[in-house]
């Protein structure tokens, strides 16, 4: 009976030593509890073609679009046959965020927020609405406006009002798509000018909380329109929307994508320090030759005398930060045409600190011209630290890939033949972490 309560009494000071060891551990832990396990960040690539003929303007072609895993595969050719999603109510030029795009459909009466996805248990996939929000007092045409986001889920759209003598904003929750707040920018046509540019380009730089918009007034509409020798820079509080300063810049005459917004192809970017990039150019010799002017953080105007891309050879269509102070630039050559079009476009690698722009080579030659000025064919993919384009010409579709870390160029997937290029998007996975 003592031996039993001997071991009785043991093992309960062997409970109460576990207990109390255990609720130790508890309160050493107690002002960091266990994160529940988050999934991993994931990404695919939403692919747009056109059918039949090489693209241009997006409007005036048939377009299908499809989500791929990768791009990277040289073995793999994809063919949008039966598969791809045609785009009809909707357009392909939209603002692609973490696993959404919104845009402006074409009956230009509200604003919606879609996502491509496999139906369920076919091979095809199709365009799903996840909400929509009917316009405000505020309204916008399909394909022609800017925008910036001020939080992970607080979008400003912007642009020209139809007869464009005004420029309206608008506030998006994009969590609900419910219209937070819309007015009209206190800015006016300059004088001897009649209208402002469609949508002109808008950015946030988070550190000092301003909203910068660029854009100019014009005469007169279309290819023979006078414009203002120079450009404007709004600097804008995004709470109040007041304009609390405005500029006109001596560097460039005209930004990239004045009347497309960033719907089409990428013009501007923010490096490491924040330092803000824009593609621009001005007319040399009667031809529209690129700068890539810059920003500093803290300033309002650009860095007289600096540009990143000096020996351009006419218009750099499309910039992509890939990091380390590099940029991916997508740009024209004036005096060279290709099989497709009148002018050929190129790759190049631009070095923002020493300001030069190397042509991207595969195989120790120049990789070959593409067609196409109005797409966005690029995307940087940080997690594997590489970016993937599309070359699109009279010899084929092929993606290529370039390593960051190393510089190698390696080629990715083909598109089979009678699909060509429009757009290569990144796209955030729906089962991975949720940042919109």
């Amino acid at each position: 009976m003592r031996k039993l309560s001997y071991f009785h009494s043991a093992m309960v000071a062997l409970m109460f030593a576990f207990a109390m060891t255990s609720c130790s551990s508890d309160d050493d832990n107690s002002d960091n509890p266990a994160e529940p396990e988050q999934p991993e960040e994931t990404y695919h690539y939403d692919l747009t073609v056109t059918i039949g003929k090489h693209g241009g303007m997006a409007s005036q072609e048939t377009h299908l679009t499809m989500s791929v895993p990768s791009l990277s595969d040289p073995n793999t050719t994809i063919d949008f046959n039966g598969k791809g999603v045609e785009i009809t109510d909707y357009t392909i030029e939209s603002i692609y965020d973490g696993k959404y795009m919104y845009q402006v459909p074409t009956t230009e009466d509200r604003f919606a927020k879609l996502q491509i996805i496999q139906k369920q248990n076919k091979d095809k996939q199709e365009l799903n609405v996840i909400r929509e929000r009917p316009f405000g007092t505020n309204t916008y045409a399909a394909r022609k406006y800017t925008h910036a986001w001020l939080n992970e889920n607080t979008l400003v759209v912007m642009a020209a009002n139809g007869t464009a003598d005004k420029i309206v904003w608008t506030k998006l929750n994009t969590d609900d798509m419910t219209i937070i707040n819309e007015g009209t920018l206190p800015l006016t046509v300059a004088e001897g000018f009649e209208t402002f540019t469609t949508s002109g380009l808008l950015t946030y730089r988070k550190s000092d909380n301003k909203l910068f918009y660029f854009y100019y007034s014009k005469k007169g509409s279309g290819r023979t329109a006078s414009k203002e020798s120079f450009f404007h820079i709004a600097i804008i509080n995004p709470e109040t929307m007041a304009v609390e300063r405005e500029i006109v810049n001596k560097e460039a005459s005209e930004m990239q994508g004045s009347a497309y917004g960033e719907l089409m192809q990428n013009f501007m970017f923010f490096d490491d320090q924040e330092n803000l990039y824009l593609s621009a150019f001005s007319s040399v010799n009667k031809k529209n030759i690129g700068k890539l002017l810059r920003i500093k953080k803290g300033e309002y105007d650009f860095e007289a005398g600096y540009n990143a891309f000096p020996d351009a050879l006419g218009k750099i269509v499309s910039v992509l930060y890939i990091g380390n102070g590099k940029a991916l630039a997508y740009s024209g050559d004036a005096s060279i045409g290709t099989g497709i079009q009148d002018v050929a476009y190129y790759y190049s690698i631009v070095d923002l600190n020493a300001k030069t722009a190397t042509r991207i080579k595969y195989n120790g030659v120049d990789l070959p011209y593409s067609a196409g000025s109005f797409s966005q064919r690029a995307v940087y993919n940080a997690k594997e630290n590489k970016a993937y384009f599309g070359v699109s010409n009279d010899e084929g579709e092929t993606v290529y890939v370039y390593d960051v870390a190393t510089g190698a160029v390696t080629k990715g997937l083909s598109i089979a033949p009678g699909y060509y290029f429009d757009q290569i998007r990144l796209v955030q996975d729906e089962k991975s972490t949720d940042k919109k």
